[in-house]
């Protein structure tokens, strides 16, 4: 484990961005961290004339990329004064140059819209690329509608320890409650059971042993649910939530190489989300935790 680590941030001039910054640098004075600024551009390939236009002041494609920078930077010292701030202006594709920088970092942290030059155009796709590939934890933030509410992680048959871990370290970081959801599936047409059936209950209160152990002096409350759709339950149950969290399957861009359900929770989640993702050795195993205060979980 590094001893230093950063919590990395794409900004590309959008407001979307700006929130993402904003979140960011708070999060970085929570978790003790220095905070990595992230500009990319697209135009040095498609053009070589990037200097100023004579006679105009602050003109020019390199400059304009010098500006974005100054802006980022300005949205993070307001949002924490005195937070240790790296900057990074790169040309390139943002993915690929955020999927490097993200190696064992604390976090990434990206806008709604995506990040850097034309890839702003389309709707999610650094977004989606990011939640599907990156390094380390990735945050995805749409708005901050509310910060005062709790810490929603989901957690399916395996309990989720990854996401259930960086669950609780966001709660304890913030003091913010913690509400652990599993939903019991139950298929369209199929009558819904009046109790929650015992082996979903047995996880959960497995795993709200841990989530105790692991966070203790947080209030922590779990809820089991049963629904013909699970995307559905998560986004019902984290409607006021300040960030839902949750865990991935894969590790590459296709849709279904995160999971469904997080595909799902990610397009339509209101607020901030975080995938918990780690980089993988080649067999598999992670290399990294999200963050330096970890503790390991294990759900019995």
């Amino acid at each position: 484990m590094q001893e230093s680590r950063n919590v990395v941030v794409g900004y590309d001039g959008s407001v979307e961005a700006g929130h993402a910054v904003r979140w960011a640098a708070r999060q970085a004075v929570l978790s003790g961290c220095g905070l990595h600024l992230v500009h990319c551009s697209l135009w040095p390939l498609l053009t070589h004339d990037l200097g100023p236009v004579p006679g105009v002041d602050n003109s020019g494609l390199e400059r304009s990329g010098e500006i974005a920078m100054d802006e980022g930077v300005a949205l993070a010292q307001d949002e924490a004064p005195g937070l240790e701030i790296r900057t990074s202006l790169i040309y390139g594709w943002a993915a690929e140059h955020l999927l490097q920088l993200s190696a064992g970092e604390a976090m990434l942290v990206v806008g709604s819209r995506g990040i850097g030059g034309f890839m702003g155009l389309l709707v999610g796709s650094v977004s989606l690329e990011m939640a599907a590939t990156a390094r380390c934890p990735v945050a995805v933030i749409r708005s901050d509608e509310h910060p005062e509410g709790p810490v929603v992680v989901a957690v399916d048959s395996s309990g989720s320890p990854t996401a259930l871990r960086d669950a609780c370290v966001l709660a304890s970081s913030t003091g913010a409650a913690l509400t652990v959801v599993h939903v019991q599936h139950a298929p369209a047409g199929f009558k819904r059971l009046r109790d929650p059936a015992g082996d979903s209950a047995e996880l959960l209160e497995a795993v709200l042993h841990s989530a105790r152990e692991t966070a203790p002096g947080i209030s922590i409350e779990g809820r089991l649910l049963t629904d013909a759709s699970i995307p559905r339950a998560i986004l019902e149950a984290a409607r006021g939530a300040r960030i839902t969290v949750v865990g991935t399957k894969g590790d590459g861009l296709i849709r279904g190489t995160i999971g469904s359900t997080a595909h799902a929770v990610l397009h339509h989640a209101k607020g901030p989300v975080l995938m918990s993702r780690r980089r993988l050795g080649p067999v598999g195993e992670e290399i990294a935790d999200a963050f330096p205060e970890d503790k390991p979980i294990i759900v019995a």
